[in-house]
């Protein structure tokens, strides 16, 4: 990040392209949409706040490069990224959210990448996804207590891993995969493979891109993913249907001031 750098970002993913022709391969179907913008205040920080469709979240992030790739003294640059998430979801009765501190949820992220030529570049980013409020339910040990179970925990550690090939100057290759770590009681997240598409321009960045995320938050993706791009079963028989891609776009505008 640059000061003094402004950027404006528009996220949208559409439903999933299992349908087909029915809803046009996830075009026509339900889908999910992202307002942000973002400001570099110093060198090497960017603040962001942003909205989203699903649940009516809005989050706060903040990333800063601690170190910038650099020959013979740095092999790789690592970037720490942090977001908090506040759900605004209407809640009269107080059935989903008893007090307002479980409407939070929060990331962290380690972000570790290397140019490794001028066209291809890699990068490993290990994460830690928090909610305040999950749900629980409770199991008789014997007559004289109970033992409580929540459906998920707290915290939760996933890993990404990405690359990045340069087509052209103004075009690129992109390849994720973000893998969860943490296992649950239940409600175990899914993984995420994804493939994108990027077009840059002086002051525009455009991505297109295909992969199993439907929701525009990171933590809210790395905890409740639930469209798989493998087929498996579960330990009770349940099988898990994959293949379940989704089709999104991202577009960025840049000011420089």
């Amino acid at each position: 990040p640059i000061k003094g750098t402004l950027e404006m970002d528009i996220m949208h993913r559409f439903g999933t392209v299992n349908n087909g022709y029915d809803d046009f391969w996830g075009f026509f179907a339900p889908s999910n949409i992202r307002l942000g913008v973002s400001y570099s205040p110093i060198n090497k920080l960017n603040l962001g706040i942003g909205i989203t469709k699903d649940n009516k979240l809005w989050d706060a992030s903040a990333k800063y490069s601690i170190i910038t790739q650099t020959k013979g003294l740095y092999p790789v640059s690592v970037t720490y990224y942090t977001n908090m998430g506040y759900d605004t979801r209407k809640d009269e009765d107080n059935t989903i959210f008893k007090y307002r501190s479980q409407r939070l949820l929060f990331f962290n992220q380690l972000i570790i990448a290397r140019k490794v030529t001028e066209k291809f570049s890699v990068q490993v980013a290990p994460s830690i996804s928090h909610q305040n409020a999950v749900n629980g339910y409770y199991t008789k040990n014997d007559s004289t207590g109970k033992d409580i179970f929540k459906e998920m925990k707290h915290s939760h550690i996933a890993i990404a891993l990405s690359g990045r090939y340069k087509l052209t100057r103004v075009t690129s290759l992109l390849i994720n995969y973000d893998q969860p770590v943490t296992k649950h009681a239940t409600n175990n997240p899914d993984p995420n493979l994804s493939f994108g598409l990027e077009f840059s321009t002086s002051a525009h960045s455009f991505q297109l891109f295909m992969g199993n995320y439907f929701m525009l938050n990171q933590q809210r993706n790395n905890l409740y993913n639930s469209n798989s791009p493998f087929g498996y079963t579960k330990a009770d028989g349940t099988k898990v249907k994959g293949g379940q891609f989704l089709i999104g776009f991202n577009v960025t505008r840049l000011w420089n001031y």
